[in-house]
């Protein structure tokens, strides 16, 4: 047999007069078990030895080589004991000893009992509850801070208003208007295929109309917000935590919900209706070109006939929605920033939850509109 072939760590099964014998050979090193193809093949011939039990007899003797890796692997596929026939040399056995001594078995799955089912069940309450009672007094000392930021106007913190409305505004719109660009694009491709077959081609302006004026408008530019700069929010926050700024902020008498969160709500409120509408007039530019091409629906028809299909009041409600949008995202990153403990990893976990509570709660939100609206401009 060539000798490249004999390093190779291999089990080979014989049949003894005392039974089944499995011979292991070759070199059993860490090294020699990386290589792809040996470890698959000595994984199947381990498995189908130990699938014998203590009725396959072991023979390590004519091993090359061996280091620990080699003799965890055998130990673990032995079942972490000694098998009944085992034939082997003194290093060997010194060497299987060690790491039978310091080998630590994996730990067994915890089954949950009902009392253990009842207590995670109230831990979640009680998170649950922790998390509505920080957002409540967060928003009375929002109110707060609005009603002494009305009384006293020449203090108020307008210069970090107006970098926060910078930063969450005018430096979202290249993005918006992509994307509502091609959201319309899209929407007037599919419905000009389905509009064709009735004759219909002159109602997808009302269609794209009611649903980017009044739905996908304001959602589209929630979402994205709420991706970009409710999580810069939390970001932020969670890092001045991380950096005990916010400490340093309590031990000099400085209100965090007068400098933090409430300039963010108001930049976030104002600046959602604009994005809004921005949002969506770069939709129906996409709708209408889409249309162009799509339908023959010249873009003079287009502008001419979307005032007699959508009322203004849908504009309005959508200016409305994406106000209570913005609030409640800005609420929601500086909630989640506030509660960032001192380390990194609460840090992204804040981040993450951050956004996924929002998107989940302005979907909620425009469900509720929807709803309680259902009869306004339609």
């Amino acid at each position: 047999m060539p000798a490249v072939e004999d390093t190779q760590s291999r089990i080979a099964f014989e049949i003894l007069p005392e039974g089944d014998c499995a011979m292991v050979l070759g070199v059993w090193t860490a090294a020699q078990l990386a290589v792809p193809e040996h470890w698959a093949a000595v994984q199947g011939a381990l498995q189908r030895a130990a699938s014998q039990g203590d009725a396959m007899g072991w023979d390590l003797r004519q091993v090359q080589r061996m280091d620990h890796n080699g003799a965890q692997l055998l130990w673990n596929a032995w079942g972490r004991h000694w098998p009944a026939r085992l034939d082997l040399l003194d290093p060997q056995r010194a060497m299987l000893e060690r790491v039978a001594r310091f080998s630590v078995a994996p730990p067994r799955p915890r089954r949950i009992t009902p009392l253990a089912a009842f207590e995670r069940m109230g831990a979640g309450v009680f998170r649950v509850v922790g998390h509505v009672t920080a957002a409540v007094r967060l928003v009375g000392q929002l109110a707060i801070d609005l009603l002494h930021l009305l009384r006293h106007p020449a203090r108020g913190p307008w210069r970090d208003i107006s970098g926060h409305l910078y930063h969450i505004g005018a430096t979202a719109l290249p993005i918006t208007a992509l994307v509502g660009f091609l959201i319309g694009v899209v929407l007037a491709y599919l419905m000009s295929q389905q509009l064709r077959q009735f004759g219909a081609d002159a109602f997808i302006v009302n269609i794209l109309g009611i649903s980017l004026i009044r739905e996908l408008g304001p959602v589209l530019a929630a979402i994205l917000i709420a991706g970009r700069s409710g999580s810069a929010i939390t970001a932020q926050i969670g890092v001045m935590r991380v950096t005990e700024e916010l400490d340093a902020m309590r031990v000099m008498g400085i209100a965090k919900g007068y400098r933090l969160v409430m300039p963010r709500a108001i930049a976030m409120a104002l600046a959602m209706p604009l994005i809004t509408v921005w949002t969506t007039v770069a939709a129906l530019l996409g709708g209408m070109l889409a249309a162009d091409i799509a339908m023959g629906l010249s873009p003079a028809y287009f502008v001419t006939a979307l005032p007699k299909a959508v009322q203004l009041s849908n504009l309005w409600l959508a200016v409305g929605k994406s106000t209570v949008f913005g609030l409640l995202i800005a609420l929601i990153g500086c909630h989640y920033g506030l509660r960032v403990q001192p380390n990194t990893e609460s840090l992204g976990e804040g981040t993450t939850a951050s956004v996924v509570t929002s998107i989940t709660v302005v979907i909620l939100v425009d469900a509720l509109f929807a709803v309680v609206f259902k009869n306004v401009g339609i």
